[in-house]
């Protein structure tokens, strides 16, 4: 049967990042949940989001499917249950269900609560929130490498780059000169085209997707993902940029999640860890307040298409929302709503068709359209998310 991935309870469990995406399309380890399961399953997965997503990332449609969350990551362990399923049969993993066989018509008329139960007992990987990606991050690096395939060369050096152990792995077209790369520590893997300049020191495990840029003298920790077509510079550690965002100076960005379309304006830096080592807490869209969850160390989770000017510093556990601008001196709150302008002075609304404007522009600059699909996601998150900014 084919798999088709659902967002579920999870997309609002991993709000901002899954305002403008399935899921399954959130980047952790090298590569997305959803290419992940491709490679595992080893034929195309579909996903099932919801409806203002639908039309950009289409809703599959087959006869018969296997309904999987969109936030489990796989394991051969589950691949090998998932391939004996029947229809009529339903896989928890503790008191949470996270697959069933179904067709779809019978899944939205009359439910599963009649399906039977297949308990699933092995260890999985689950994104409960945005944090629980930078701190899965390690392990799905290291699963990733095991299903590259061919397209990646392990190699022990090179070029003029010191190369520290035997886990750097290269695909065609990397650049890179006078660099540490240091896999003792975990794997390094260095996507397509990618590029990075004098004097980095980079430290595994560690993902450069393709395309994206590592400028002079960055100090990269373990374990970073930084997705497709992103540059990125200054310090950085256990964090994950999804994609086609900059963070292109000198500047902290520590245990955070950054989205697409993002701008960390120079010297921006982010506080990871509070000064009396308690725990963290950050804004959840779920309970709508602030909630802990008993971590020491969490910086900042942006959603797509957000900024900050120079010099801005986000205080420990922030939160920014899609199409933001943070600004001005001083810690601005912690929690900013979606397209929020301002910084520790207030915030104002940012007008939506401004918002596009800047979009456009970006993006053009990687010569990606904003297309009107675009435009009637982030308006839809500008309407619901329009009580955060009163």
């Amino acid at each position: 049967m084919k798999i088709v991935l659902f967002d579920g309870r999870s997309h609002k469990d991993l709000l901002p990042l899954s305002f403008t995406r399935p899921v399954s399309e959130l980047r952790v380890g090298i590569f997305t949940i959803k290419e992940k399961w491709e490679r595992y399953w080893k034929e195309d997965v579909g996903v099932y989001t919801l409806s203002y997503l639908a039309e950009k990332y289409k809703n599959a449609d087959w006869k018969e499917m296997i309904f999987l969350s969109g936030a489990v990551c796989p394991t051969k362990e589950l691949i090998d249950v998932l391939s004996s399923m029947q229809i009529g049969q339903k896989v928890k993993y503790g008191e949470r269900t996270i697959a069933f066989a179904s067709s779809r018509e019978v899944y939205e008329s009359c439910g599963i609560d009649d399906f039977v139960v297949i308990d699933f007992r092995g260890e999985l990987n689950i994104i409960t929130d945005p944090g629980s990606l930078f701190e899965m991050n390690e392990k799905e690096i290291h699963n990733d490498i095991g299903v590259l395939g061919n397209s990646a060369q392990r190699v022990s050096s090179l070029d003029d780059n010191k190369v520290k152990g035997d886990q750097l792995y290269v695909e065609e077209g990397v650049e890179a000169s006078d660099c540490i790369f240091n896999t003792t520590t975990g794997p390094i893997y260095l996507g397509k085209n990618s590029k990075l300049l004098e004097g980095s020191i980079i430290r595994g495990p560690f993902a450069l997707c393709e395309g994206a840029v590592v400028k002079m003298s960055a100090k990269i920790y373990g374990a970073t993902t930084i997705g497709p077509y992103c540059k990125v510079g200054g310090e950085i550690s256990n964090s994950i940029i999804q994609g086609y965002s900059n963070k292109g100076h000198d500047g902290f960005l520590g245990n955070s999640v950054i989205g697409e379309w993002c701008n960390l304006g120079a010297d921006t830096n982010t506080s990871n860890l509070k000064n009396n080592y308690g725990d963290i807490s950050a804004w959840s869209y779920e309970s709508e307040d602030y909630e802990k969850r008993g971590r020491q160390f969490q910086g900042l989770i942006m959603g797509d298409h957000s900024k900050t000017g120079i010099n801005t510093m986000m205080n420990t556990g922030s939160v920014v929302g899609v199409s933001a601008n943070v600004f001005g001196a001083g810690f601005p709150p912690k929690f900013i709503p979606s397209y929020s302008w301002g910084g520790s002075d207030g915030l104002t609304e940012f007008n939506k068709e401004k918002s596009f404007e800047v979009a456009e522009r970006m993006m053009g600059r990687r010569n990606v359209s904003f297309t009107d699909l675009d435009k009637d996601i982030l308006s839809h998150i500008f309407k619901v998310t329009a009580k955060y900014r009163t």
